[in-house]
C-alpha cells in the first residue's frame, strides 16, 4: 500500500507557506482542517509552540550580546564582526529549517528582502541582529508599523548612511531607497526634490558609530522648515521631527504606489513569476482596505483563483533549495562542535549554491524569480550538496539511514522509488524519476528489491540524491 499524499492543492499552499512540505506540516494540516486552516493557524505565531527553534539561538552566544559589546568583542579580535555575521547566517539557515512556525519564516525572509541590509555588512553589523528582531515581530502585522521601526532603526541608518545625515551635512541615501525601493517605488513619479526632503525629515535619527553603536535621536541634527514629498507635506517646525517621520512613513506604507508594488512582491514570491495584473489589484486592495494589514494581504492573495492555478510555477532559489533538501531528508543537527559540524557548515552549503542568506550586496534585495537563479554552474553545484546531504558527509548531525527509507520488501525498484519520494517530496514518483533513478543506478525499473543489501549504501546515497535534483524538489 502506497504512502499516502496530500491533495496536490494542500501540498501547493503547505510548499509556497513553508522552506519544504514534511510529513509532520502534512500532519499539521490535518489536525487544523486542511491547508487553509493551517495557513489561519500560523499567522498567529504565537499560537504555534517553537521552543526547539528558538533554544537554537543558545549554540551562537554571541547573537545576544549588545551592540556595543559585539564592538568590543571584535576589537579585542575575541569575536570578529564577520563570524559574528555568520553565526546569525548560520542561526537564520536553521531556524528555516526547524522552525514549527514556517509561515513566519517565509514571511521574515520576505520582509527582510523588501527592507533589505546583507550581513556581513561593515557599517551595520553591530544592529544586524537586531533589526531581524524588529522585522520578525511585525512580519505577520501591519506594514506601516514594521517600516516606521526598520526605516528608524540603528541598522538601517548606518547601512543607508542617515545615522551621520544632519541638517549641516545632508546624505540623501536612505530618504532616496525608502521611496525607490521600500515603498512607492520610481513608478510613482517623485522628483528629486522629494528626495531631499525626504532625507530632510529623516535627519535626527543618529547613532554613536565606531564606539558605543548607541541608537539615538538628536533634535539638533534635524532639519526644520516646510517639506514636501508627494501627497504629503508638513510644517516641520519642531526640532524634535519624530512625529513628522513617523506620519511621513505612515503615508508612504500606505500609498496605492506602495500597495502595488508590494502586492507584486507578494504575488512574485508565493504565486508565479510573472503574475497576473488581476492578483496583483486584488492583492493591494486588500491591503489598502485593511489598512496595510498582512494578514488580511495574505488571505486574499490565497483566496484568488490564480493562487491555485500555479503549482510548479515557482523555482526554488539556492538557499531555498538548500533548507528544502535538510527538511526532506529529514536532518536532525545537534550543536556545533567544530567548523566542519552541520550547523556550522550550512552556512558553506548555501554559499557554495550561490546564495547565503543576506549575501546580496546591493540594498535591493535578492531576486526571486527563476532567471536569475537557473545558471548551469547553480544547477551543477546544487545537485553536489544534494549528493552531500542525501549521502550523510557531514558530521556534527543524524541522517536517515539507507534502510530507513525503503517500503516493505519484496518491492520493484520503481516501487521503491515512489515510497521515497512520497516521504521526502510528500507526492508520488513521476514517471521521469523512475526513469532517471534506474538509469542512473544502471538497473531496471521492474527490478526486485528483496532485501536491503540489494540497494547498498552508495546506490541508496544516489538514488535519494535523484530524487533531491528531480524538478519536483527544486520547485515550490
Amino acid at each position: 500500500m502506497p504512502l499516502s499524499v496530500p491533495s496536490t492543492q494542500t501540498r501547493h499552499l503547505l510548499s509556497r507557506f513553508s522552506y519544504g512540505v514534511t510529513p509532520e506540516l502534512v500532519k499539521q494540516a490535518g489536525k487544523h482542517g486542511g491547508a487553509r486552516g493551517w495557513l489561519e493557524w500560523q499567522l498567529t505565531p504565537g499560537a504555534v509552540s517553537d521552543s526547539y527553534a528558538a533554544g537554537l539561538q543558545s549554540w551562537f552566544p554571541y547573537l545576544t550580546a549588545t551592540p556595543g559589546k559585539l564592538w568590543q568583542a571584535n576589537l579585542a579580535g575575541t569575536r570578529d564582526g564577520w563570524q559574528v555575521m555568520y553565526d546569525f547566517v548560520r542561526w537564520t539557515i536553521l531556524r528555516r529549517s526547524y522552525s514549527q512556525r514556517q509561515v513566519l519564516e517565509v514571511m521574515t525572509d520576505f520582509w527582510s528582502n523588501l527592507l533589505y541590509i546583507p550581513a556581513p555588512e561593515d557599517k551595520a553589523w553591530p544592529h544586524r541582529i537586531r533589526y531581524d528582531e524588529v522585522i520578525r515581530q511585525h512580519a505577520l502585522g501591519r506594514f506601516d508599523n514594521m517600516l516606521i521601526a526598520a526605516v528608524t532603526h540603528p541598522a538601517m541608518g548606518c547601512f543607508l548612511d542617515n545615522a551621520q545625515s544632519t541638517v549641516w551635512k545632508l546624505n540623501e541615501n536612505l530618504g532616496r531607497e525608502l521611496l525607490e525601493l521600500h515603498t512607492v517605488g520610481r513608478a510613482s513619479g517623485y522628483t528629486e526634490r522629494d528626495v531631499l526632503h525626504s532625507a530632510r525629515i529623516l535627519t535626527g535619527y543618529r547613532v554613536d558609530m565606531w564606539d558605543s553603536w548607541v541608537g539615538f535621536y538628536s533634535p539638533d541634527d534635524h532639519y526644520t522648515g516646510s517639506v514636501k514629498v508627494l501627497g504629503f507635506s508638513s510644517s516641520n517646525s519642531k526640532p524634535d521631527g519624530r512625529s513628522v517621520a513617523t506620519a511621513y512613513l505612515r503615508y508612504l506604507a500606505r500609498h496605492p504606489a506602495t500597495a502595488r508594488n508590494i502586492a507584486r512582491r507578494l504575488c512574485v514570491r508565493l504565486v508565479r513569476d510573472n503574475p497576473s495584473r488581476a492578483h496583483v489589484n486584488a492583492v493591494a486592495q486588500a491591503y489598502t482596505a485593511s489598512g496595510t494589514d498582512i494578514k488580511a494581504t495574505l488571505r486574499a492573495l490565497v483566496k484568488h483563483p490564480d493562487f491555485a492555478g500555479s503549482v510548479g510555477a515557482k523555482v526554488r532559489t539556492p538557499s531555498e533549495d538548500a533548507i528544502a533538501s535538510y527538511r526532506a531528508t529529514g536532518v536532525k543537527a545537534a550543536e556545533p562542535q567544530s567548523d566542519n559540524d552541520f550547523a556550522n557548515a550550512v552556512a558553506w552549503h548555501t554559499d557554495f549554491m550561490g546564495q547565503r542568506p543576506f549575501d546580496w550586496p546591493r540594498p535591493d534585495g535578492p531576486p526571486d524569480v527563476a532567471d536569475a537563479w537557473t545558471s548551469a554552474g547553480r544547477m551543477l553545484n546544487s545537485w553536489a550538496i544534494h549528493r552531500h546531504v542525501a549521502g550523510g558527509w557531514t558530521p556534527g548531525a543524524s541522517f536517515r539511514e539507507p534502510a530507513q527509507w525503503l517500503p516493505a520488501l519484496p518491492a520493484t525498484l520503481d516501487e521503491v522509488v515512489d515510497h521515497i519520494a512520497r516521504r521526502a517530496l510528500a507526492r508520488p514518483a513521476s514517471d521521469d524519476l523512475r526513469a532517471a533513478v534506474a538509469t542512473h543506478l544502471g538497473m531496471t525499473r521492474g527490478q526486485n528489491i528483496t532485501k536491503p543489501e540489494d540497494l547498498p549504501d552508495w546506490r541508496m546515497d544516489m538514488l535519494l540524491a535523484t530524487v533531491l535534483n528531480s524538478p519536483q524538489h527544486m520547485t515550490r
